[in-house]
């Protein structure tokens, strides 16, 4: 008798993104065959080789499959228009199936170039406009999650006069490629939040990301690939190459979506530099459950539930019958 074959689904990946726009059919065929079913595919730049319009076309091309949501990532704050807004209200206007993301605050040492003062301003617009579209968002943040949860706290404060007995954020917000500290969740889960985990968790520490991950309720739990970022660093004989991606070796490539290939130990830097295929989401399934002592079956039920639970406010796609 047949493996019943595992449904994911991914919350977070950017198969927008230009480094791989011109084979994202191929990549969605791909993983839909490995059993990841549904995407959520987040723009994040108003004026980047037309990144929300592309976000929408392709969840007009995959009705079934991708949840488009429009955001504005806090590395793009600098290159927005005056009108950066109401161009961003105006594809929730035209999509109604959208989520909000990708959205945040970053004081890494990319985000840190970046005026974090705009970048707390262009956040909480965007943090309130998922509360009033009753979306979720999904929230980019790098070394700045003090500052998130006081962002976060402000703004429920603000809306809590309106409407006491409501959850704080009634539609949820995704903490995405979640590397913050165990002791900061319980702050953010009060809140609403849900925790999703990419292959950047992989560059934890085994100790802390365990003690993390086991610090959060399960029904909180998402996964996602974060494509074309955050290449698993795991079980790396499994791992899915993005075709045509020039930092993978000729033999790799020729190898094209066949797994079980394995990266010969003379050349680590291609975990460092390679392109991330939205499959490879099963190896961080597959790393999340064994820090969590769970069964990669069990694990991938409870995250696809989560997720689908998540997705599932008014106008979706998502209907939880699936």
């Amino acid at each position: 008798m047949a493996m019943k074959k595992l449904s994911l689904f991914d919350c977070h990946c950017h198969l927008q993104d230009p480094r791989i726009r011109h084979v994202y059919p191929q990549l969605i065929q791909t993983a839909l065959d490995s059993g990841v079913l549904r995407f959520g595919v987040n723009g994040v730049s108003e004026g980047l080789q037309k990144d929300w319009e592309v976000v929408k076309q392709m969840s007009e091309e995959y009705p079934n499959s991708v949840i488009p949501c429009f955001g504005l990532h806090p590395w793009y704050v600098g290159e927005k228009t005056p009108n950066w807004f109401n161009t961003l209200r105006g594809y929730f206007d035209s999509t109604p199936s959208a989520a909000v993301g990708e959205i945040g605050l970053d004081k890494g040492s990319h985000g840190k170039e970046i005026d974090f003062a705009q970048q707390v301003l262009v956040f909480q617009q965007q943090l309130q406009l998922a509360k009033d579209l009753h979306r979720p968002a999904s929230i980019h943040c790098v070394r700045a999650f003090a500052d998130l949860l006081q962002i976060m706290q402000y703004v429920i404060l603000s809306y809590h006069y309106y409407y006491p007995f409501q959850w704080p954020f009634p539609a949820g917000v995704i903490l995405h490629s979640y590397l913050g500290s165990a002791e900061m969740v319980p702050g953010f889960a009060k809140l609403g939040a849900y925790f999703s985990f990419s292959g950047f968790l992989m560059s934890m520490k085994p100790q802390k990301a365990k003690k993390m991950l086991k610090s959060i309720p399960t029904e909180r739990i998402l996964l996602e690939s974060d494509s074309p970022d955050a290449l698993p660093r795991s079980n790396l004989d499994a791992l899915l190459w993005v075709p045509g991606d020039q930092s993978v070796p000729q033999e790799l490539q020729r190898q094209g979506d066949t797994p079980n290939v394995n990266i010969p130990d003379h050349q680590p830097h291609v975990v460092r530099e390679a392109l991330n295929h939205p499959a490879n989401i099963h190896n961080v399934l597959s790393y999340v459950a064994s820090m969590l002592e769970m069964s990669i079956e069990e694990l991938a039920e409870i995250s696809y539930r989560n997720t689908m639970g998540l997705f599932s406010y008014p106008g979706s796609k998502i209907d939880l019958g699936d």
